[in-house]
């Protein structure tokens, strides 16, 4: 009897849209396929669970915006997220950066690539802007740093070109689609990223084998890990004491190593955002500046506005 009722009542907090205080729901952008991620992450769940005595659960979405719209309606408290999407978390979802990965070799930042099939007559990103109208494209989710912002940026913007009407045929899809996508020669460039392509290399060497990279990035910031302020203080500080201090045992070290290839988590906030939310403003205002459709007054105020955030950002 006392089971039924205790379901009962989290499947009516559940359906309010409010959690238990002891329970979290822990958002994984779907960069692969799910089994993938929830097979890589579930041990670091399984600890933090045992450490902090929460309930943690792993939450799935198809697409970052799905994770942003969880935390938003408080049904993800703690996700991992790419710089960009953790902007719009951070933005509309009252969360907050408090930790960041670090590299198994001590680095702090990965690459964004833009990538071919092994077979492809494409060497170089010269090649790619010569021949766009002839190629087939794959782009990141939008929301995504390394799949959308960065080439969006360093590609697109800073070569006055939109990558929409760019290429005989635009789609987007995550990394590991894209990477595939490319290996089987379904799509002949697509955007990616130096970790999702390490794990390829572990999990389907026969893919990464056939996939020839042609472009990569300045070094982007590693992931945050981002929680609601919705949280109660104790613990938000159950939380952080865990990421600050994980990986200290072989046990750890080898979940994290799993994981992605990572020694632990360094203490972070939004500051950490910053070099993102300037990356973005500059492709707006890229952007704004070869819009022809816009009277010559209303440009210059859009402009002013770009620039007056961008002056605001230190």
């Amino acid at each position: 009897m006392l089971k039924k009722i205790g379901a009962l009542l989290t499947l009516s907090l559940s359906l309010s849209g409010t959690l238990l205080a002891e329970e979290i729901n822990f958002g994984l952008i779907s960069t692969e396929a799910s089994q993938n991620l929830k097979q890589d992450w579930q041990p670091l769940f399984d600890d933090l669970q045992r450490q902090t005595g929460l309930q943690v659960k792993p939450f799935f979405a198809s697409d970052y915006a799905g994770i942003i719209e969880g935390m938003r309606f408080n049904k993800v408290q703690v996700a991992w997220l790419g710089n960009k999407s953790a902007i719009e978390a951070v933005d509309r979802a009252k969360a907050e950066v408090f930790a960041q990965m670090v590299n198994a070799d001590g680095s702090q930042g990965y690459y964004s690539h833009l990538i071919v099939n092994r077979d492809s007559p494409i060497n170089s990103l010269s090649d790619v802007l010569k021949n766009g109208k002839n190629l087939s494209f794959g782009n990141g989710d939008p929301n995504s740093t390394s799949g959308y912002l960065v080439p969006a940026y360093y590609v697109f913007a800073k070569n006055k070109i939109d990558a929409k009407t760019f290429f005989k045929l635009s789609r987007s899809g995550n990394h590991e689609a894209n990477s595939l996508s490319v290996a089987n020669k379904q799509v002949d460039v697509a955007t990616t990223n130096s970790e999702t392509l390490d794990k390829l290399r572990q999990r389907a060497p026969d893919k990464f084998n056939n996939i020839k990279v042609v472009w990569t990035s300045p070094l982007i910031p590693l992931d945050p890990l981002v929680m609601s302020k919705n949280l109660p203080a104790a613990t938000q500080n159950k939380i952080k004491n865990f990421f600050y201090h994980y990986g200290k045992n072989p046990q750890e070290k080898a979940v994290l190593m799993k994981l992605n290839k990572l020694s632990g988590f360094k203490a972070s906030d939004n500051r950490q955002l910053i070099p993102t939310r300037q990356l973005e403003l500059f492709s707006q205002r890229n952007k704004l500046e070869n819009d022809n459709s816009l009277n010559a007054a209303d440009k210059k105020a859009r402009l002013a506005d770009i620039d007056k955030k961008l002056a605001s950002l230190h």
